[in-house]
Parts: structure tokens; sequence; C-alpha cells
């Protein structure tokens, strides 16, 4: 795995978890971790299960023991280490958004082509689908428990920079990040609504906006997480973002992607309306769906309540009994339960690269929007 921190804990967790959940074809082995600093690339190595650690990737695809690379970097650097990856027949887990920029996720895309024709599989760590209730949402709309997709709204809602002495991080650089809130869980919202679904957006308009210019760069020596000190920087992304798309199908839907919404965490919110019915899914409530049947008599109609635990769900059958919740850390053992086995089967997993330069290509096109007075913009490809 190249990279750590937050998403590095997290990729960990799913890696040296899955295998002794579910019943894999092959059990991946926690080979090395790569990172920056030697000093707390080895700390959390040891700290999270990995066999060694080491600051030199090119060096790492360059071992014969090496099946599958891991990447957990910020995005800027992406499209380098992927690539490199895979010519090296390395399998690649990447995380999202894929890229930065279009043009490096379709050269990232185009090297994934190439080495599956050489059977190396490559897939972008849209973790979210891997949660059991969005998985069975996708499921009911496509046995067309909905009928037709009328209109859907999705939100991704977080408030961890309404404080605006937070200090200024990677996240809030465009040379590194490629965008803010918009890109950063904006995408999620994108992907999801496009897997339950099963509709890609074909236009967007809308509009980002900065609401915090500068914030004061980090105590020097501090790293990612040290405290704010006396000097400004430049916030060069987007703190919100709002937009409306029009699907396949032909629906409308509703985006906001947010860091600035006070009180709310981690809220990714779905609403998905059809002619025979509704869903309603919260990452705050990630063991629910809300199921509406409006095939039902009048007096019985009415949002429903499920709780995702039973065997029969998603992903559900290795884990807890029925009615135990599930967590955040779950999503990334299902990934790695769903990747390993593509890898083995010789299977395409989703979402692919393409899949990742598509929303991509959709981030871009509502930068666009907004950049030119919020007109309608289609998706390229």
């Amino acid at each position: 795995m190249i990279g750590h921190g937050f998403m590095g804990a997290a990729h960990s967790q799913g890696w040296r978890v899955a295998p002794r959940f579910f019943d894999l074809p092959v059990n991946p082995e926690m080979a090395v971790l790569v990172g920056r600093s030697s000093t707390s690339t080895a700390a959390c190595a040891e700290k999270w299960g990995w066999s060694e650690s080491t600051t030199d990737w090119r060096a790492v695809l360059e071992r014969d023991d090496i099946d599958i690379v891991d990447i957990v970097t910020p995005g800027d650097t992406h499209a380098e280490i992927a690539i490199a990856a895979l010519a090296a027949g390395k399998h690649v887990l990447c995380e999202k958004p894929l890229a930065n920029t279009v043009a490096e996720a379709e050269a990232m895309t185009e090297a994934a082509a190439q080495a599956a024709d050489r059977g190396i599989r490559s897939m972008v760590g849209f973790t979210y689908r891997r949660v059991p209730a969005t998985t069975f949402a996708r499921d009911l709309v496509a046995l067309g428990r909905l009928g037709d997709i009328r209109q859907v709204r999705a939100e991704y809602l977080q408030d961890w920079l309404v404080d605006e002495q937070a200090p200024l991080t990677w996240r809030m650089k465009k040379e590194q990040a490629g965008s803010g809130a918009l890109g950063d869980i904006g995408a999620h919202a994108i992907d999801l609504v496009e897997y339950i679904t099963g509709q890609r957006l074909r236009s967007v308009s809308g509009v980002i906006e900065t609401l915090v210019a500068q914030r004061p760069l980090l105590r020097e020596g501090q790293g990612l997480t040290g405290t704010a000190g006396d000097e400004y920087g430049d916030v060069t992304v987007d703190d919100l973002a709002l937009f409306t798309g029009r699907l396949g199908g032909g629906a409308l839907a509703s985006f906001e992607a947010t860091r600035f919404r006070t009180g709310r965490k981690n809220a990714l919110r779905i609403e998905v309306s059809g002619s025979k019915g509704a869903l309603a899914f919260d990452l705050e409530r990630m063991n629910e769906l809300e199921f509406y049947d409006a095939t039902q008599p009048e007096l019985e109609q009415g949002f429903r309540r499920v709780l995702v635990t039973e065997h029969d769900h998603p992903y559900l059958a290795p884990w807890w009994p029925t009615g135990h919740m599930l967590g955040y850390e779950h999503g990334f053992s299902n990934q790695v339960h769903d990747f390993v086995r593509a890898i083995h089967d010789g299977s395409v997993p989703r979402p692919s690269f393409a899949d990742g330069l598509h929303v991509q290509r959709v981030l871009d096109a509502v930068e666009r929007s907004s950049a030119a007075g919020s007109i309608w913009t289609p998706i390229a490809g």
C-alpha cells in the first residue's frame, strides 16, 4: 500500500480483516507499506499489520513478491503511481477520485485497458458501493420495485471546515487535491447515484464556491494534523458545490457537496423517486434503508424502515448475527473481498478505471458549468 493516514488506516483494516471473515479463494499478505517519512511509515506499518515499510515506491514495483498495489496517496500522485504499477504487472486498487484531471484519468484508463489484455486488474475505491444498504437499494431498483426513475436527490454533508481557523492542508490545495468538496465527497455522491439507479449522468448545471479564501498554515514540522500557525495561505479549491444533472433515463438529479453544513458529520444522503416507489439512504444511519411501495393500498402507504442486517442482504452472510450493526470500516473489507475475488476469477472488478474516468468527467463538467455561469454542460465521452 502506497500512502497512509486516514485512508491508509481504513484500507489496512480492510486487508487485515477480510481474510478472517470471507472465504477468499486466496489470502492477501500485507507485505509492505510505503510513505514519505521512514519514521512515521514504520510506525504505521507496525500498528496496522504490514510486514515492512519503505519510502521508495518505485523499488516496490520491481519486487516479484508484490501482486497488488493499493494507492491511498493525494490525488496528484495517482496517475504516475498507477500507470507505473500497471506497467509492472501489478493489480491496482486506487482511491477516489481517480485523478486530479480528466487527462490524467484518461491516461490511467488507457493503461488499465492495456494491462487488462495481460490479465492485470484495476479498480477505483468508491467504497460506499460496498455498504449493504446501498447495494440492496441498487438491487431494488434493478428489480423494478421503484418503476421508472423520475427524480433523484443526493447530498454529501460535512462540517469539519466550519471553523475558519482550521489549518490549510493538502485537501484545500488544488495542485494536490484537484478539487475540494466537489471531488472529495461529491464524487462519492455521483458514483452512488449512478450505481443505485443504473444510469449515468449526461449533462450538468452547477455552481461551486469557496467560502473561506485563506486559512492559517500548519506550524513547521507538525505534518498534516498539526496546529495552525500565524501565517496564512490561499484556499484554492471549492468548499461547496451545488449542481443539477440529467440522468440517461431522463430523470433530473440534484446534488450538494459541502464541508460547511454545520452539524452534519458524514451525511451522505440519497433519495430516489420512481413511478412505483421510492427509497432513501443516509450514511449516518448506514444499516437502514427507507422504502416506499406506492403499489400498496393507499391506506397502507408510507416509508418503512428496513434494517439491512439479514444474512440474505448483500455482504452480510459472513458477518454478525441478524440485527448486529456494521460500521464504516466494514465497507473496506467488503471491497477487498470483491477485488481479490475478481482477480482470482479473471473478471472485471467494478467500479473500473473507466467508471472513475466518467466521474472525473462529471466533476470537470460541473467546474466548467460554474465558470460559465451555471450553463448546462454535457458530459464528455
